[in-house]
């Protein structure tokens, strides 16, 4: 899977989704301009020890990242869109992308793209989730549609045992 960050703003919510990348062996995707430097230490601490595994792709602008990647699959996340995150059928080389948190993907990306945009339910006195959060609901609803593939289901305790 991809996950895709169109100018995000805060780096503790990079951060998160980096190491949610990490966890999900998924690769995440940044968009320029960034809200600030990825050296910076709110990225490593939200992201914590796992920042240096986690596979990062940086772009220039959008149509940067449209001509390296030439996606075929691009899912839009927004407050905007008709169908739900949970109506779509994900594949393995999707790309998920989430506009940045002030003002989310512009709205001539999301025109071009109206049959793949989707969104989170929640009560209309809310602007928006939490970058972060957003990007983990969709991922893993996207992975759980694919068995969780090669990932660890099931954990076992670290002194004592499971009655099983």
């Amino acid at each position: 899977m991809n996950i895709v960050l169109l100018e995000p703003e805060i780096p503790a919510n990079t951060g998160n989704i980096g190491r949610t990348c990490v966890a999900t062996g998924t690769t995440l995707h940044l968009i320029e301009p960034l809200g600030f430097h990825l050296n910076e230490k709110n990225i490593k601490r939200s992201g914590m020890d796992y920042w240096k595994q986690v596979d990062v792709r940086r772009y220039a602008d959008y149509q940067d990242f449209r001509e390296k990647e030439n996606p075929k699959r691009i899912f839009m996340a927004t407050t905007k869109a008709h169908q739900l995150y949970t109506d779509v059928r994900y594949e393995p080389d999707d790309y998920i992308m989430f506009g940045k948190e002030s003002a989310g993907i512009p709205e001539e990306i999301l025109v071009e793209n109206e049959s793949t945009c989707i969104r989170i339910p929640m009560f209309d006195d809310i602007r928006s989730l939490n970058l972060s959060n957003s990007v983990a609901i969709v991922l893993y609803e996207a992975l759980r549609q694919q068995g969780f593939a090669e990932m660890q289901q099931y954990g076992e305790l670290h002194r004592l045992e499971w009655k099983r």
